[in-house]
């Protein structure tokens, strides 16, 4: 298995040293409803502490009154329910960044459901799609938005395996599966398409790219099962992947260490 390397140390250590001291560079991150933006909050003061010229917090404009005017936050039109309702608003929104980040925390309906999946399909610049926000890809045909190879997925085994049935896709995933044999699906996937996925399985984080598949153990990293979700490692993986492009598994791993 050439493909599926695993990694107890960092095998580029000297990525970390590549993080800019003057600013640089537009991340948009994206989320939240009317009910619930604090993941989104929490996100950008992660990317707040990275040198960066702008982050534009993007939210539905049903927040507009309940948080204070302050410098990036950028409000899109919303839904009756208080989350995104136009695919080329978030399109744009996603499309004026270096990279954006799709931290979640919108609401599911059917037209917040097409419009992310739509955005997500046509987005033109780098963009890490994860938490609740994968689901909102895998109910509206994800075979044709997972075709942009400018996506990454942070997702679960168990939104994976939500999100390849969908597709029917002819190898299964399931979450009692052995780590060769998850990693042999990540590694088809990723041939057959341009996405790059990252998971977690059996206490390995597992990065897949254009059908090479490393694993970091979770326990060599900062982060636990509950907190590699909590989206500051959605964030650290942006940054790194911004400030080193063409790069993504080394990148990625320089990340979780």
């Amino acid at each position: 298995m050439d493909y599926f390397k695993k990694y107890d140390t960092n095998p580029a250590e000297d990525l970390k040293w590549n993080i800019p001291e003057r600013k640089q560079g537009t991340v948009a991150l994206v989320g939240g409803n009317g009910q619930n933006f604090r993941t989104v909050v929490k996100a950008a003061e992660w990317l707040n502490t990275y040198p960066l010229e702008n982050v534009n917090v993007v939210l539905p404009d049903v927040l507009k009154g309940k948080l204070p005017p302050v410098p990036g936050l950028v409000f899109l039109g919303s839904t009756d329910s208080g989350s995104f309702a136009s695919a080329d608003e978030l399109e744009q929104a996603i499309n004026v960044a270096d990279y954006a980040l799709l931290i979640g925390d919108c609401s599911k309906n059917t037209t917040t459901t097409r419009a992310v999946a739509t955005a997500c399909q046509k987005a033109a610049k780098p963009l890490l799609i994860t938490r609740d926000a994968i689901d909102l890809i895998a109910d509206n045909r994800p075979e044709r938005v997972l075709l942009n190879q400018n996506l990454v997925l942070m997702a679960s085994v168990v939104q994976l395996q939500k999100l390849l049935r969908a597709m029917y896709y002819p190898k299964m995933l399931m979450p009692s599966q052995p780590l060769v044999q998850i990693a042999e699906v990540l590694h088809k996937f990723t041939l057959s398409y341009p996405t790059t996925i990252i998971t977690l399985h059996n206490g390995q984080i597992l990065v897949a790219h254009s059908g090479n598949v490393a694993a970091v153990p979770l326990d060599k990293t900062s982060f636990n099962p509950l907190t590699v979700w909590s989206g500051e490692l959605a964030t650290r993986i942006v940054i790194y992947n911004l400030f080193n492009p063409n790069n993504f598994i080394n990148a990625t791993i320089s990340a979780l260490f």
